[in-house]
């Protein structure tokens, strides 16, 4: 009986076991470091699950940036429709929202989680918690931190989920990092993705408004163009239209010490018609008054301008409109890796062979977040994990069977 241990119980780790977990032969442990299983998991269902996107698969694809071509195989083999097909297996319902994404019919993660670890137990898979992964041992076997103290377990393959870096307090701790890196092999350091950024505001606009939304506006940086909404923050902005744009910000930050978000007030009039509704005579209006009734433009938006605009640019209709139509808002950093939604870095690709084992250290193969790849909310980062994870799982079942000297 060969036995498998994986250590990162998310969901690239869980898959991994059942790829494993229905074949004779095979003993399939998974160690978690925290008290229970698939935290971040639960935690990113909370404001309802997003499993994966109805959009075609080419597009899908395309969502992963520079590393499309690698994760391309991945969900070539699982992808979008076989991650629904795979939940309606447990039982669970899905639908797809306005947005085209996919979400559980109950649009929450727990029952999803519980009835697929109702599932492995019935196959057979034993899961430890509490049980922090430290390396090995010299003889080659895998050290873990327990509440009764150490342990060490001999395994025939090893399977590594361990996640990016990001939410630290749910077990994506980056601690793995090391361990790889003192092995020779190599990792991209961690990088926020899907995350806020610092901005310097006045202390009145915090105090006005922080917490509020500024909705619908058009965000671009160089070639990425979204549309949508985000929020004001005490020290910044976050949320899903700057997630969407979160990659070429932060890569601008590091390339150039500074970046700029250019932001569209008013996506639904062009320049030369708020040229012109602004042209009108303000009479005895107050500027706020002017731009709300000739432009829409009122609340958070109004503040912005005035955040950004030398008083000015406020008062003739052609260098307004312009503000309104392209409003340069600087950012200073990342927020914290840990406040980051998702991390890209990670294991490279080039250190894989095809079924995602170190071309260094045979047997040890590596999924999920912890591989180097980013991509945006939306159900993307949770199919690519799973893929991920499926890949791996097959790949060690595969490598005992057949090349295990």
């Amino acid at each position: 009986m060969s036995r498998i241990a994986i250590i990162g119980g998310g969901p690239a780790g869980l898959m991994a076991a059942e790829q494993i977990a229905a074949v004779d032969g095979f003993e399939v442990a998974v160690f978690d470091a925290m008290p229970s299983l698939g935290r971040k998991f639960l935690m990113a269902g909370r404001g309802g699950m997003n499993i994966t996107h109805s959009e075609p698969l080419p597009a899908f694809v395309g969502r992963y940036g520079t590393r499309q071509a690698q994760i391309a195989p991945l969900l070539d083999a699982f992808g979008p429709d076989a991650v629904r097909s795979w939940i309606h297996g447990l039982g669970i319902d899905t639908f797809v929202g306005t947005s085209g994404r996919v979400f559980p019919t109950e649009m929450k993660a727990a029952p999803l989680l519980r009835a697929w670890l109702h599932r492995l137990r019935d196959s057979g898979v034993h899961f430890h918690v509490r049980h922090c992964w430290l390396g090995w041992t010299a003889d080659g076997a895998l050290r873990f931190a327990t509440p009764d103290g150490e342990v060490s377990i001999q395994a025939d393959a090893v399977i590594l989920a361990l996640g990016g870096g990001s939410w630290r307090k749910l077990g994506s701790d980056g601690a793995w990092v090391p361990l790889l890196s003192e092995r020779g092999v190599p990792v991209a350091p961690l990088r926020p993705a899907n995350c806020g950024f610092d901005v310097a505001w006045s202390a009145y606009f915090r105090e006005r408004f922080a917490g509020q939304p500024v909705k619908p506006v058009v965000a671009s940086i160089g070639q990425s163009r979204q549309q949508g909404e985000f929020n004001i923050t005490a020290d910044g902005i976050e949320g899903g239209l700057v997630y969407a744009v979160s990659a070429p910000l932060r890569d601008a930050l590091e390339r150039d010490g500074k970046a700029v978000l250019t932001l569209d007030l008013a996506p639904g009039r062009s320049l030369d018609r708020l040229v012109a509704d602004l042209s009108y005579p303000r009479g005895r209006d107050s500027l706020s008054n002017h731009l709300r009734r000739r432009a829409g433009i009122e609340g958070v938006k109004a503040g912005l301008l005035r955040e950004f605009c030398p008083p000015e640019q406020l008062t003739a209709a052609v260098p307004l409109a312009a503000a309104i139509k392209a409003l340069p808002l600087p950012v200073q950093a990342t927020r914290p890796l840990d406040e980051a939604i998702s991390t890209a870095g990670g294991v490279v690709f080039e250190a894989l062979d095809e079924q995602l084992m170190l071309r260094r250290m045979p047997g040890i193969f590596c999924a999920g977040e912890m591989l180097d790849w980013e991509a945006p909310t939306g159900g993307y980062l949770l199919t690519a994990c799973l893929a991920s994870g499926r890949a791996a799982g097959q790949g060690a079942r595969r490598w005992l069977t057949e090349s295990r000297p």
